[in-house]
């Protein structure tokens, strides 16, 4: 570790360090801290918590494996001079009077705080403790071992980043270190648009205000990167597998040798990350889930209501079920002005993302036109057998999802997703409306027949229907899926009527 941390330390200061600028979502980030810090905080019987404050950005523009090495550092620094209470990330929006000199400014500032209540700094060590080889005293280094450069390379990469870091302790109580670090920088939106890991060109100071900032060599402007912002009730659900699918035959598509624009895609969980998302940075297209808990979907199109320089964000919103009351009101107000789309079919949702992905400006296309009158949400074909019912498609594929999710929406039903057997289960549980699962046979992780029989080993699950699905029909398949636990069989590419047959099997009226 000496040797690894000294090698860090001396690219930093010679100026040799590759920056690789990349979208960084915070959820992604907290899951590789949760993943990483909770056990060593539980072996301590530590409490362990990461919050992240209304307004915080949903992705940031950095060199993820550097923030992470800060990261790493901050929090190993306070697990290992804590041995009572806990130990707290907070992201939250950084207010301007605490933002220290040399972070690079034009965009917002987030702050990642480290809280312990470990054993606290002296006030005279606050400042030597950045210092190379450099620890709070002889006796905390010989106690608690350490190279003494951790928080070296954490302050050097932070300016490298265009951050800075600070740090507020009391002795017998514990510390707070704060990362401030741009939200965004022009010159990483470049490097990101070009695509080259640069290193810093010296370790000379830098100008004013750009401590940190890396030189960019003399190349022409690219097109920015569009961003996509899907609004949904989990992370990377269907309505984030429709939208990947969009970019990708977006991004395959073009057989004139022209160039698009890069397309980014931010998922939010509800209503607070995607405003933290708008806030970060603009959007060409919103999707949203209307059908998220606790009138999530209702709280995001008013906050977009009260902002003046949001009204004109073009925004997808797609259920298979119509909407009640005032949601009713404020969807029929919107679409009315142009800016918001109801959608229940997602093949034309995926139509709907392409043609806004495809406009050189938000919004800049034609209006959807229904020859039958005003937009309703009422699905089509709907019956007393799958009106209001829950059915759960678990399938890793996200051409099977949608030509399942069609399926089923267009005849009433609502449908969630899993990507994987296990991720099957916990959706599984923590929707008890549930009332058949669709499950593929072969997926990564945990395949559907061993998720099949995780299922049935729940008593509470024992007379669910489970139909499996496969796209090989060999022989033997439909045995096996059915000594799993399954309760009916179908095969890939599925049949619309064939499907329905099954499923109105299980759920008569």
């Amino acid at each position: 570790q000496l040797i690894n941390d000294i090698l860090d330390l001396s690219k930093v200061e010679a100026g040799k360090m590759d920056v690789t600028p990349e979208r960084v979502t915070l959820r992604q980030l907290i899951e590789y801290v949760e993943a990483t810090f909770r056990p060593m905080t539980t072996q301590k019987s530590l409490d362990f918590t990461v919050t992240t404050a209304p307004g915080a950005p949903a992705d940031v523009l950095t060199d993820e494996s550097r923030l992470r090495q800060v990261l790493r550092n901050l929090l190993s620094n306070a697990v290992k001079f804590t041995e009572q209470g806990g130990v707290e990330l907070s992201i939250e929006p950084a207010s301007d009077d605490e933002v220290p000199e040399g972070v690079v400014r034009g965009a917002a500032v987030v702050a990642f705080r480290v809280k312990d209540t470990g054993i606290g700094i002296p006030e005279q060590h606050l400042e030597t403790i950045f210092g190379a080889f450099q620890q709070a005293d002889g006796t905390t280094s010989r106690k608690y071992g350490g190279t003494g450069l951790g928080l070296s390379i954490t302050r050097e990469i932070a300016q490298l980043l265009g951050g800075a870091v600070s740090v507020h302790s009391t002795p017998g109580q514990g510390s707070t270190f704060t990362l401030f670090l741009p939200v965004a920088r022009p010159d990483f939106e470049e490097l990101l648009t070009h695509g080259r890991p640069l290193e810093r060109a010296s370790a000379e100071p830098l100008p004013h205000g750009l401590a940190g900032s890396v030189p960019l060599p003399q190349i022409g402007p690219g097109p920015r990167p569009r961003r996509l912002l899907v609004v949904e009730e989990r992370s990377r659900g269907l309505l984030t597998l429709v939208a990947e699918s969009v970019v990708a035959d977006l991004t395959h598509g073009r057989t004139d040798g022209a160039q698009r624009p890069a397309v980014d895609i931010i998922t939010a969980v509800g209503a607070q990350e995607a405003a933290g998302a708008l806030a970060s940075e603009p959007c060409h297209c919103v999707v949203l889930e209307l059908g998220m808990r606790d009138d999530e979907a209702s709280r995001f199109l008013q906050a977009l209501e009260g902002d003046s320089a949001l009204t004109s964000v073009p925004v997808l919103v797609h259920s298979s079920h119509p909407a009640d009351g005032p949601l009713d009101e404020t969807l029929r107000s919107r679409s009315a002005g142009g800016a918001l789309e109801l959608l229940s079919s997602l093949d034309e949702l995926r139509e709907r993302i392409a043609l806004h992905l495809s406009a050189e400006e938000p919004g800049d296309v034609l209006s959807l036109v229904r020859t039958e009158g005003p937009q309703h949400l009422t699905p089509p074909s709907a019956d007393d057998t799958s009106a209001g019912r829950t059915v759960l498609v678990v399938d890793d594929d996200a051409r099977n999802l949608f030509a399942l999710s069609g399926i089923l929406e267009l005849q009433g039903f609502r449908v969630l997703h899993a990507e994987n057997g296990r991720r099957g289960i916990e959706t599984l549980v923590n929707n008890p409306d549930i009332a058949l699962v669709l499950m593929d046979v072969m997926m990564p992780e945990m395949d559907g027949y061993t998720a099949t029989a995780e299922i049935r080993r729940m008593p509470q699950y024992a007379e669910l229907p489970i139909i499996a699905v496969t796209a090989k029909a060999m022989p033997g398949d439909r045995d096996k899926s059915l000594a799993s636990g399954a309760s009916d069989y179908v095969t890939k590419p599925v049949d619309t009527r064939d499907l329905m047959a099954c499923v109105r099997r299980w759920l008569p009226a």
